[in-house]
């Protein structure tokens, strides 16, 4: 089965967002950059949705996320009900410092909340660390598999936990790994997401493993004050990172 790879771009609100669109952007993640997936109020994804679909991008996918560590499973539920909401198409839960049999669980609930309240059809990423202390808790590229398939969620992403330490994804695991964590989704019919300050040098490899989708912040940002991802997403950066897709 073909499948279309799309470029992920991570905006902070409607201005981050139709920059993101015009540069060729296929999702707008609506986040705050200060961590791994900085949870954004339901108001701002709504802002977003209606800023993309009144300057004719209804398009490009919102996305959005809500935090990285799941403290209340009621609470989480409650929260991804409510950006589904607010607009969201695709919405990541993060995993970090839960066993596997933690997050089946978890996931499980999470899908079945959203699967049957939501009034629109939506799309769920459970988002997984690879970092070296995450690891404890859970092997993204060895347990991944088993997560998606028993939550029923429709993909995984892989990513980073701690944006500040100047490491990315390719610090924690090879092209090789990548890929064959693609064949895993790709198998049992789901989505292969990554992210993790990945790079523009990074990202012809990376779409070579076939994956997805590729989350980008700080390669999306002008860099000339040397900000990372705290800086500001630019229509001609996006356009130079849309550039490395395959055609």
């Amino acid at each position: 089965m073909h499948r279309k790879q799309k470029l992920l771009v991570s905006i902070r609100g409607p201005v981050e967002a139709i920059e993101a669109a015009k540069g060729g952007a296929h999702i707008a993640d609506v986040e705050y950059p200060a961590s791994a997936l900085g949870t954004p109020y339901p108001l701002n994804v709504w802002r977003v949705r209606k800023k993309l679909d009144g300057n004719g991008y209804r398009h490009v996918m919102v996305s959005t996320n809500i935090g990285e560590i799941q403290q209340v499973r009621a609470s989480s539920c409650q929260a991804v009900l409510g950006v589904a909401v607010a607009g969201a198409d695709l919405i990541k839960f993060g995993l970090a410092e839960q066993s596997l049999e933690a997050a089946i669980y978890l996931s499980q609930n999470i899908v079945r909340t959203v699967h049957k309240l939501s009034p629109k059809k939506k799309k769920l990423f459970p988002a997984v660390f690879v970092d070296d202390d995450m690891q404890r808790f859970l092997k993204p590229f060895e347990e991944a598999e088993e997560l998606v398939v028993k939550s029923r969620a429709d993909g995984i992403l892989i990513d980073t936990f701690n944006k500040l330490i100047g490491k990315g994804l390719l610090d924690y695991c090879s092209l090789k790994e990548v890929s064959q964590f693609v064949k895993q989704m790709h198998r049992q019919g789901k989505e292969a997401w990554i992210a993790g300050s990945i790079t523009k040098e990074e990202l012809p490899d990376l779409w070579s493993t076939g994956v997805d989708v590729i989350c980008v912040r700080s390669a999306a940002c002008k860099q000339s004050n040397r900000i990372g991802r705290f800086g500001s997403v630019d229509v001609q950066v996006v356009r130079q990172l849309v550039a490395t897709m395959p055609r």
